[in-house]
């Protein structure tokens, strides 16, 4: 016998489809130095983007940089929504710290890395903690 359904009982998930893209700032001391993005990938949960980006940095710089990596829904209308965010250069920690010392270690070459994104308010944070 199958229960009554009570009003209200009924939860409804809805997962639409993104058009993410990426902007990559570059920025030292909180201030935006240089910025790129890649193409908007429509109608997808799952963006591959098979670009590069590269930024010149003068080596006395290099220690005082932070590559920031964000991920937005893009919108005809309205504000673009992040998705989330992740922070690869000076006072980045654990994976990040790692993925930054490669590529110090390694310049001119490229060196893949996945990262996990977080809440952009949380790498907002600590960006701003860390000038």
């Amino acid at each position: 016998m199958e229960e009554p359904q009570l009003p209200g009982s009924r939860v409804t998930v809805v997962v639409k489809k993104e058009d993410p893209y990426v902007k990559i700032h570059l920025m030292q001391n909180g201030k935006r130095l240089k910025k790129k993005k890649t193409t908007i990938k429509k109608n997808t949960l799952n963006p591959y983007y098979n670009e590069s980006f590269s930024f010149e940095v003068p080596f006395e710089q290099i220690q005082k940089v932070q590559v920031v990596v964000t991920v937005l829904d893009y919108d005809k209308i309205g504000k673009n929504d992040a998705i989330g965010k992740v922070f690869v250069g000076y006072n980045s920690t654990g994976a990040e710290l790692r993925h930054w010392s490669d590529m110090l270690a390694n310049p001119r070459r490229p060196i893949a890395q996945w990262h996990t994104l977080q809440v952009e308010e949380e790498v907002d944070a600590m960006l701003a903690v860390k000038k």
